[in-house]
């Protein structure tokens, strides 16, 4: 059987219908970022990221990589296994108290990534507690999905953001049932936010545990960069708190907090946990740097905020059309994905500027975007540079602009 020739014919598909992938090769200039230099046809240039999750710049800043590489003097390159094996680093033991101070928990646990955090608690979670049935958002991410389809247990879909839906639901289950709610806090690709605090309500009137993603809110809400559950003070209703090291910390990672038996929980019998490799003492120390310096600079998320504010005038003065949110995360809305992704690749070409086209399966067909977050790291100029090329390209492409 010709192989190749079964995964061409799917790969041809996806690129007919405007929905495949191409990976722009660049490398970040270290104090310069959101400047960096695209590899393309044996050429360099100089490019400005527009779409990056390291919200503020935190992979670039001082404190981080010499934290990185006082560890990688000290403690060397890999963790050398998992933690089961190999031993917990002491760089582990210290993030893990930070980031358990930091969501007002008793306990953390540090993962490879977030997308591995939510996978190995969810499935954990569901797998284990008797008669569990979990009431998922409907626009939960990818990784959380995962971890409930792998968790085998009765689950439930709830109307995104919908809080009397959720109740609904809650009615339907068996009395009897261990009830997990999971959500987000900031929803990646419409940036919107979850009413918190309503949901915490109908959990508690049902008995139900509380499990939020702050993955895309972490470092950027709240006085100490503790999400929004700190911002709007709910961290103590929630039962769970998973996060990420990789966005606005800038450096790489997930984790989870909650009381200590629930950590020690997931510690025990989470496979995502136990079989991998932990995480490099160096990266463990710039997490832990740069939690440390955000717990108590505002300096960042504040000039972050000014910038996003900023382009959202800015495009709103020429109509090219945007979801409104009350988040970091500004949604251009192109709903074509053949025209979202030549959008994206002219913008690198003739503008040097990088922006990922957001298509389906990541965002419903008839909703492409191209997803702008703006940092601290963004200047005035790189701003107006962005709005005059999107003002260019939507007369191009024949877009519909924003009615006043």
């Amino acid at each position: 059987m010709d192989f190749d020739a079964l995964f061409n014919e799917q790969l041809d598909a996806l690129r007919a219908e405007g929905n495949y992938r191409v990976f722009a090769d660049l490398e970040r200039y270290r104090g310069a970022f959101p400047k960096a230099a695209n590899h393309a046809g044996g050429a360099e240039r100089d490019v400005t990221v527009w779409c990056s999750n390291d919200y503020l710049c935190m992979g670039q800043h001082p404190a981080v990589l010499q934290a990185m590489h006082d560890a990688l003097e000290k403690s060397g390159a890999g963790a050398g296994g998992t933690r089961n094996i190999s031993g917990t680093n002491h760089h582990h033991v210290m993030l893990e108290r930070e980031l358990s101070d930091l969501h007002g928990k008793e306990d953390a646990l540090l993962f490879t990534s977030g997308y591995v955090s939510n996978w190995a608690s969810l499935s954990t979670l569901g797998s284990r507690l008797p008669n569990a049935v979990i009431l998922s958002d409907a626009l939960n991410h990818a990784s959380m999905i995962e971890g409930i389809r792998h968790a085998k247990c009765a689950r439930k879909i709830w109307k995104h953001n919908d809080v009397e839906d959720l109740r609904r639901q809650l009615e339907a289950c068996d009395p009897d049932a261990t009830k997990i709610i999971a959500f987000e806090s900031v929803y990646s690709m419409d940036g919107d936010i979850a009413p918190i605090k309503e949901i915490c309500d109908v959990a508690d009137e049902f008995g139900a545990m509380t499990y939020l993603d702050e993955v895309h809110a972490v470092g950027m809400y709240g006085p100490r960069g503790g999400g929004v559950a700190e911002r709007e003070g709910l961290m103590d209703r929630i039962t769970l708190i998973e996060g990420t090291l990789g966005k606005a910390f800038g450096v790489m990672g997930g984790y989870i907090t909650g009381s200590a038996a629930l950590v020690d929980f997931i510690r025990s019998f989470s496979s995502g946990f136990i079989f991998t490799t932990a995480l490099p003492p160096a990266v463990a120390a710039g997490a832990l740097a740069s939690i440390k310096h955000l717990k108590v600079s505002r300096m960042e998320r504040a000039r972050q905020k000014q910038q996003v504010t900023k382009l959202r005038a800015k495009l709103d003065a020429i109509g090219i059309p945007h979801l409104p949110n009350p988040s970091h995360i500004v949604p251009v809305m192109v709903k074509d994905p053949v025209k979202c992704k030549m959008i994206s690749d002219t913008l690198l070409d003739q503008f040097g500027i990088y922006v990922q086209p957001i298509n389906y399966p990541t965002v419903p067909k008839g909703t492409e975007r191209l997803r702008f977050t703006p940092g601290p790291g963004h200047t005035d100029a790189d701003i107006d540079a962005l709005v005059e090329a999107l003002h260019t390209l939507w007369a191009q492409c024949a877009l519909n602009r924003a009615v006043a």
